[in-house]
């Protein structure tokens, strides 16, 4: 069981300090007083309550809410939600500079309003009861209900909850309210509401994939909106397509404006500020930028961006343009947003389960150290994946978010979830879907309702109800101010509630430990089922651009080579280059100039670059007889002594 709320605060303006014009924000009072011993008060909180600076108002503003992130020194989160409403003050200074200015004297001072933040404080990400249970202390507050504050901030700071197993928690403030918390049947799996479809209709497919390759190669991503609530949305969506990758770098949706010089720090972010700062954040050369409001993104000349390697990007990209397409027809008309949400991420998440194919085979337990460390054989899964030269996958493997994943997931006793069972039986599957629409769309609308079911459990939802305040209570003339909160009231009231509810066995279930099943093997993502990568057109690219060579016909050569150097990763590929370069040796025409015996080089230690690593990696060994090093030596004119290799050992060595 865990507090629903660790802290409860009403922090205001200050009118004593005028540290800059925008002046400063203060902390009036705070529940409990004493730090919890498990979770310590967040210092600088007033900052994240005005992100765009505390500042005066000469017009009524309706209350708004948003929630903060803030990670502590042990990267744990703190979610911050705030509501913040504007209390009517009479400016002293300001009337007296109006009754000067005006000769009548007859008008009355300047009203002016100053905001007020009521901020709850949680290691649980609830914010939809939070927003209701600072929406109902508020309400009580506005509307002046016969209600004792101090019983409300008491119920609210001693609720203890299940963090997760799927069971579902009933409780009330004391103010007529009746609410519900359903927890996630996994904590590990994120829980997005509908973040991921609306981050997708802001800002488009291809512009959401671009961050999401950012973000994995350990790009800085800052997000720009007049909506606080659309930051958070957007930086939470942007982080939950990462899974089953947690992102371990700077996470802060909304950036104060006094902190803006963090946005200059030479580490990897997520983060989002106000677009009042647009003109300070576009001066960022090493920034990827993203316009919310807009639907674009910036990525700078200086930043190199990796992309998916083929063909899991097209496929992600088709996947995708066949869901939004669906969704455009009307096909989708019986599930609501939330679960087109779910089926978003499930794309992405046959997206890792294709990426990390057989990553329990590369593996290994060090027990040279006190206590074992498992460590994951970055050399052996490139090549076996023919994803050597792949800078896209060797920056992933290389990030602090897959030495996380691989401390997390290594062990083989563990608690399992969805990626877990998808990356160890279902791949074949997703491999023999690829030339199938509406078998991947099936299997897309399974995960999707696994993941639905994750965050919704239990079918049955109990009737809630929370009191609202009335339609247009912040424009009234005379609002009384937030009243002071009777502290040793509350510190009585909130031990009775702890006492109480510690008696209480909780209603969770514990996720079971099991062994982790080690799924297929590693193979190359090129190495399909289907024949496309070692199709005929495949081997007929390899023997064209063999010719061009040999016929000095460098254009066409060089046009061709990079495809060449793609269909070496397969096998019957690296046969067919053996057994050209083999006819053309019969032809006695194996003198080369300085540029023909430059790309034949380069075939060749592509197709020996992908079959060594397979062969060192694999477990099997050469014979010792075989001459891995045998070659003949050739005159190829100009005085120039060139190692040619002997093909038949080439030839052992490529389809060994």
């Amino acid at each position: 069981m865990a507090r629903l709320a660790d802290y409860f605060i009403v922090v205001g303006y200050d009118h004593e300090k005028t540290g800059s014009a925008e002046g400063l924000g203060k902390i009036i009072q705070r529940f409990p007083q004493k730090d919890w011993e498990d979770t310590p008060f967040p210092q600088g909180i007033e900052l994240f309550c005005q992100p765009g600076g505390w500042q005066l108002s000469k017009e009524r503003k309706q209350p708004t809410f948003f929630v903060v992130v803030l990670t502590d020194i042990d990267s744990e989160r703190h979610y911050c939600s705030c509501l913040t409403f504007y209390e009517a003050e009479i400016n002293l200074q300001g009337a007296k500079e109006i009754e000067g200015e005006e000769e009548s004297g007859l008008i009355p001072p300047a009203e002016v309003f100053a905001p007020k933040s009521l901020v709850l404080v949680s290691r649980l990400d609830y914010p939809e009861i939070f927003r209701a249970c600072l929406g109902l202390i508020y309400t009580v507050y506005v509307d002046s209900l016969n209600v004792s504050l101090e019983a409300l901030i008491a119920n609210l700071c001693s609720c203890l909850v299940p963090a997760s197993g799927g069971s579902q928690k009933l409780f009330s403030l004391g103010a007529g309210d009746r609410q519900l918390i359903q927890t996630p049947l996994h904590d590990s799996l994120p829980v997005t509401g509908t973040s991921v479809a609306l981050l997708f209709q802001q800002l488009g497919i291809q512009n959401v994939l671009s961050l999401f390759c950012a973000v994995l190669t350990e790009n800085k991503v800052l997000f720009h909106s007049t909506s606080f609530q659309r930051l958070s949305d957007a930086c939470r969506a942007l982080e939950s397509l990462m899974f089953p990758l947690k992102y371990s770098y700077p996470y802060i949706p909304i950036l104060p404006a006094q902190l803006l010089e963090v946005l200059s720090s030479p580490t990897p972010f997520i983060i989002g500020v106000h677009s009042i700062f647009r003109n300070d954040i576009h001066e960022l050369l090493d920034v990827i930028i993203a316009d919310l409001d807009g639907g674009t993104i910036k990525i700078p000349e200086c930043i190199h961006l990796s992309q998916l390697p083929e063909p899991l990007l097209h496929q992600t990209q088709m996947a995708l343009s066949l869901k939004r397409l669906e969704i455009e027809k009307g096909f989708d008309n019986i599930f609501n947003y939330c679960l087109q949400d779910k089926e978003v991420r499930a794309i992405f998440l046959r997206l890792f389960a294709q990426l990390f194919q057989g990553y329990r085979s590369c593996l290994q337990l060090i027990r040279i150290h006190a206590e074992p460390v498992i460590h994951f054989h970055k050399a052996a899964f490139l090549g076996q994946r023919g994803l050597i030269e792949n800078d896209f996958l060797t920056k992933v493997l290389n990030g602090m978010a897959f030495a996380g994943f691989v401390s997390e997931r290594g062990p083989p006793f563990r608690a399992c979830d969805l990626f877990d069972e998808l990356v160890a039986f279902e791949v074949e599957r997703i491999k023999a879907e690829e030339g199938n629409p509406p078998k991947m769309i099936k299997h897309v609308r399974e995960l999707a309702e696994q993941l639905f079911k994750n965050e919704n459990p239990n079918p049955h939802i109990a009737f809630q109800k929370v009191p609202r305040p009335t339609e247009g209570s912040h424009l009234r003339v005379h609002i009384l101010p937030f009243p002071w909160v009777n502290e040793g009231r509350v510190h009585e009231l909130m031990q009775e509630g702890l006492a109480r509810n510690q008696s209480t066995p909780p209603a969770t279930r514990v996720d079971k430990k099991c062994v982790v099943p080690a799924g297929p093997p590693v193979v190359s993502i090129t190495e399909k089922g289907s024949t496309v990568f070692n199709s005929a057109q495949r081997l007929e690219v390899v023997r064209n651009c063999i010719s061009f060579i040999f016929e000095n016909k460098f254009l066409e050569t060089e046009k061709t080579l990079p495809a060449a150097l793609r269909a070496l990763k397969g096998k019957a590929a690296r046969h067919c280059l053996t057994q050209e370069l083999g006819l053309h040796v019969k032809q006695n025409r194996a003198i080369l100039d300085h540029q023909q015996f430059d790309y034949i080089v380069r075939m060749m230690n592509c197709a020996l670059q992908v079959q060594y690593v397979r062969i060192l990696f694999s477990g099997s060994l050469l014979s010792p007889s075989t001459k891995l090093l045998g070659y003949n030596k050739q005159n190829f004119g100009w005085g120039l002594m060139v190692m040619w290799f002997n093909l038949t050992i080439s030839k052992s060595a490529m389809l060994s």
